[in-house]
């Protein structure tokens, strides 16, 4: 794989650009691998490079169903953040903060990671005391907050309506600098071409319809398009699909699939260059390199396996964005759509071994999957490599449920669902 420098953009610009490499190969796959990952998303392909470059691990299988990150990497709203509450859910999203911050250097790829803030904000006295309290959670943990008053959140955003007259008045909120956005699409390619750099194959278009169970273990996994694979150890990271794969391995996961949209506009001149999110009045948004505001809110109610959403939660979130920013109210929206999350009980993901021997999961990221995607690739490489969890992963353990150890960021820090 050649590297993308200055240099080879200046040289390829007198090439007409018709001499660029493909970013990764279409191999055919063999019949054994030391270790398969079921999902070519952000956190399956991060997985995979991780797999590859810090643990020498390079027969190694991504298969996907369909292109790679065409899932819920593709279809979110791309904000990254780790001002979780609770220590365990903080030390694993400010681990993948960590690595967002050099990520683009470590790929020789550009993600577009932009640290423009993060703005939570508060409606109300409970509202404002849960903010105080996570932020002096985060500050403990070594992760940047402050808290804010009306008065500099209109500093921040001048097009926030922060005045008193409002149905849900502006009293504060939080503020984390070091938060932003990443291009979804940059990520996912950028981790298949390190991945495929270190031998990784990326198998696309190939469907996984049953786990391969002989004796308790998993030993491999059965496609439609290519027939069998042997495997040594399974890593399912297919987001709101591992309920189906976990019957094929027969169990149950304590995860539902619900619909989760959001929404893009025409591009207009630029406007905000942070991101606002908001709970009580149920919105955030945020504006793209190419202009689009990029709107979202929370998951349907119903549980299902249809990438697409209900009206009337797209118009709860119109109003909540008008109520925020009423300089929006005549923008068109370009288009919406929707990925399938799986949530938790407790609202954090479960990384995991499973009650079939070299079966591991890693599910229930709910609405804050992409945040984590190269934290959570780090920690899962490292449970395929070793088999065992290391101390980041180790509290996000299938079997938390049944023995009450749960972490529970349902309201704590802003989870929306």
């Amino acid at each position: 794989m050649s590297r993308f420098s200055g240099f080879g953009l200046v040289k390829q610009a007198f090439r007409h650009q018709e001499h660029w490499q493909r970013m990764w190969r279409n191999p055919t796959p063999k019949k054994h691998y030391d270790i398969i990952i079921v999902g070519g998303g952000g956190h399956g392909l991060a997985t995979a490079f991780y797999l590859a470059k810090q643990h020498d691990k390079i027969n190694v299988a991504v298969i996907e169903k369909g292109w790679i990150g065409g899932g819920n990497t593709g279809r979110n709203t791309t904000i990254v953040r780790s001002n979780y509450l609770w220590d365990e859910a903080a030390h694993l999203y400010e681990h993948a903060m960590q690595l967002w911050e050099g990520l683009s250097q470590e790929l020789n790829y550009n993600v577009m990671f932009s640290q423009r803030g993060v703005m939570n904000l508060g409606h109300n006295l409970q509202d404002m005391r849960d903010i105080q309290r996570r932020v002096n959670a985060n500050r403990l943990n070594g992760i940047d907050g402050e808290v804010l008053d009306a008065q500099q959140c209109q500093e921040i955003v001048p097009i926030m309506d922060c005045s008193g007259s409002t149905r849900y008045p502006i009293l504060g909120a939080s503020w984390q600098p070091r938060a932003g956005v990443a291009r979804h699409d940059a990520v996912a390619w950028g981790f298949a071409r390190g991945a495929d750099s270190h031998g990784v194959d990326i198998i696309q278009q190939t469907e996984v319809t049953d786990i391969v169970v002989e004796d308790g273990a998993a030993v491999g996994v059965m496609t439609k398009q290519h027939g069998e694979i042997k495997a040594g150890r399974i890593g399912c990271v297919t987001a709101g699909n591992s309920g189906v794969l976990a019957g094929y391995a027969g169990f149950e996961l304590p995860i539902e699939s619900h619909p989760l949209q959001a929404y893009v506009s025409e591009p207009i001149k630029p406007i905000l260059d942070t991101v606002v999110m908001s709970n009580a009045v149920h919105g955030y948004m945020s504006q793209s390199d190419k202009g689009d505001l990029v709107i979202g809110a929370g998951i349907d109610g119903y549980v299902g396996y249809g990438q697409r959403g209900s009206f009337p939660v797209i118009e709860h979130t119109m109003h909540a964005i008008l109520e925020l920013f009423p300089i929006v109210s005549r923008v068109h929206m370009n288009r919406q759509w929707g990925g399938i999350v799986d949530t938790t009980p407790d609202a954090c993901p479960i990384i995991s071994k499973t009650p079939v021997e070299n079966l591991f999961f890693n599910c229930g990221w709910g609405t804050g999957g992409f945040k984590a995607t190269p934290g959570s690739g780090h920690v899962f490489a490292d449970m395929l490599a070793t088999g065992e969890p290391n101390a980041l992963s180790k509290a996000f353990n299938y079997w938390r449920f049944h023995d009450g150890a749960l972490i529970d960021e349902h309201g704590a820090a802003g989870v929306a669902h």
